[in-house]
């Protein structure tokens, strides 16, 4: 097994998929020491450099300088608080990363049948703040022109919120349309159970929103131009659908 024998740095590169020259690299930063070097001048890895080296590919995979890398493993974190730390920040890649395929795939076939992309759609996953103004900046001129709101009156927006709310909003959308085409009832414990856990994430990103505000919303997009036409692209009959899932819900309360 491999934590019962030392392997030498060709044994170490074949098993971690990592080259040569870049362990010795490794070695020669002070990144990753091997466990000891052999009479025959044979650098050894043991088990211990190998979780490192485990370690140190996962912050390469999130662009980590390895200068950044040194630092933060020299102040010894215990592994499994590293490797959390890491699951947390390739989770959030990952689920950015999708939300951006499926844009750019949705954009490709847009563009392919000369069809203008809806908004909701163009913004889903934007990760820089340029992007995001720039996403938005044709429903904002609507809503600056019909009711005098500036979506992007502050200098600064806060990027990781929008990222969260485009990827809840995505799944909150995907449930109900799904829903609809699937001829669920508005009133159905599914759909509500949707409403819940919504409503729950949208006042826990600091929004007071109760069913009968998100009644009003509702009312808004279904009677708004431009954000009934927003749902309808993605599934027809989806802002009826929304608004009646949302009295109903409210009534229930």
């Amino acid at each position: 097994m491999l934590s019962d024998k030392l392997l030498t740095v060709k044994e170490t590169a074949r098993v971690s998929g990592v080259t040569v020259k870049t362990l010795h690299h490794y070695h020669k930063i002070g990144l990753l020491p091997p466990r000891e070097i052999s009479e025959a001048g044979y650098r050894l890895y043991g088990m211990e450099e190998l979780q490192r080296l485990q370690e140190i590919l996962f912050y390469r995979e999130l662009d980590v300088p390895l200068e950044k890398i040194g630092r933060v493993l020299e102040e010894k974190p215990q592994r499994t608080a590293v490797l959390s730390e890491q699951e947390e920040l390739l989770t959030a890649r990952k689920v950015r990363l999708e939300q951006l395929l499926l844009t750019l795939r949705q954009s490709i076939r847009y563009a392919s049948e000369g069809e203008r992309m809806e908004m909701a759609d163009m913004f889903k996953g934007f990760g820089k703040e340029e992007e995001w103004k720039e996403a938005l900046t044709e429903q904002n001129e609507y809503l600056k022109e019909t009711y005098g709101y500036d979506l992007l009156e502050k200098e600064t927006i806060d990027v990781e919120a929008l990222n969260e709310q485009a990827a809840e909003a995505k799944r909150f959308t995907d449930g109900m349309a799904a829903a609809l085409k699937d001829g669920v009832k508005f009133d159905h414990e599914d759909v509500r159970t949707l409403l819940r856990d919504h409503l729950d994430f949208l006042n826990k990103a600091g929004h007071a929103f109760g069913p009968q505000d998100y009644v009003n919303q509702a009312k808004f997009f279904m009677e708004d131009d431009f954000h009934r036409q927003m749902l309808e692209s993605q599934q027809t009959g989806l802002a009826y659908y929304l608004r009646a899932a949302a009295e109903s819900w409210a009534s229930a309360q």
